[in-house]
């Protein structure tokens, strides 16, 4: 049986960052992914979006690592000279009865330590994105966009320059935590002991932790795929800014994001799934599109929009229903030494992903 001092399972952006940060901290680092490549999943299939820290409860995970990640990934963006641009982000009121929620909104990211949020008034707002229709709007300028998979490979040039390897098409088919080492089954035969494990398995993290034997799995929550569709804009982007509607049960609404080319796209919506399988679009969801992005750009010609990709968010269901914040499941949580999964990093787990590296390994190291 094979040795190693620590395994992370899973090569998206949150297990890179968790491996890089393992590997500098002097930590033996064997990174297992599934897949053929690299962050091919959810990491792959978002908005790129950098997340200012607006909308998620104060005291939170998702709060207040998703400020420390914001910095972090500015700073580690700008030394490593990979493309992203902080472009800024306006949140719309498109009606008189939304402001009350804009200024909730205001008052949240305020709580969270962000306090660089702009109240625009109609007018100010249409000063600077002519074709845009609101009530108000709040101005968000650490917003920005990045290359995520730029992000990745530099990740992963990090954790190798440090010693660690990341072994491609190696799936986990479960665990054992035994008294002086966790025994990895891997979907082969092969089994890999190691001192520590970090289950960032993204889309199959919660099933994967039900699966790890001589753990307390009692209290882990279930999993619930929300599938979200992206239309693409055919034609110039008219903003130079992303657009974001007051959010929405389960998501943050139809929004209009932008690439680093200047492609505008619009989504993600809420489609709930049974398998986070089927990542194709409907073209015919492109109806209720046009119907809310109407409501911020009615400018918006008819068949403008393409159908372009689609991704799955890792949320999580507990007995009181769907859960707002990560779950990073240390010792304390599951009884087992050197044993962390991370559940249900949906947005803004992108943004947050040098702090969950960071908080990853103080968690291994107490």
């Amino acid at each position: 049986m094979e040795q190693v001092d620590c395994v992370v399972i899973g090569a998206g952006v949150v297990g890179l960052a968790i491996a890089r940060a393992l590997a500098l901290g002097g930590r033996e680092v064997l990174v297992l992914e599934a897949e053929g490549a690299i962050g091919t999943q959810t990491s792959a299939r978002n908005s790129e979006v950098i997340h200012a820290g607006i909308y998620y409860p104060t005291g939170s995970l998702k709060a207040s690592l998703c400020l420390q990640g914001r910095e972090l990934l500015y700073d580690y963006l700008g030394r490593h000279g990979l493309p992203h641009r902080r472009c800024g982000k306006l949140i719309v009121a498109t009606h008189a009865r939304q402001t009350e929620t804009l200024a909730q909104l205001q008052a949240q990211a305020r709580a969270n330590g962000v306090d660089d949020l702009v109240w625009l008034t109609r007018e100010e707002a249409r000063a600077l994105e002519p074709q845009l229709s609101c009530h108000a709007a709040l101005l968000s300028p650490s917003t920005g966009i990045l290359d995520s998979h730029a992000l990745m490979l530099a990740l992963q040039g990090d954790l190798e320059r440090a010693g660690g390897l990341v072994a491609l098409k190696s799936p986990v088919a479960g665990a054992t935590a035994g008294p002086d080492a966790i025994v990895l089954e891997m979907q082969d035969g092969m089994r890999l002991a190691a001192r520590s494990v970090v289950n960032a398995a993204g889309l199959g993290a919660a099933g994967l932790a039900r699966r790890f034997a001589g753990t307390d799995t009692r209290q882990l929550p279930s999993p619930a795929w929300a599938k979200g569709n992206y239309f693409t804009l055919a034609g110039r982007a008219p903003f130079a800014r992303l657009v974001y509607p007051v959010p929405e049960a389960a998501g943050l609404g139809v929004h209009l994001t932008l690439d680093l080319g200047g492609q505008a796209r619009f989504g993600p919506d809420v489609q709930w799934v049974e398998q986070p399988h089927d990542l194709t679009v409907d073209a015919r969801r492109g109806d209720a599109f046009y119907a809310e992005v109407r409501k911020y750009w009615p400018a918006l010609p008819d068949g403008a929009l393409q159908p372009g990709y689609a991704g799955i968010r890792p949320k999580l269901r507990g007995a009181q229903g769907l859960l707002a914040d990560f779950q990073v499941l240390g010792p304390d949580a599951h009884g087992t030494p050197g044993l962390v999964h991370l559940l249900g990093i949906e947005s803004p787990g992108l943004t947050s992903a040098l702090a969950l590296g960071e908080h990853v390994a103080r968690l291994l190291q107490s």
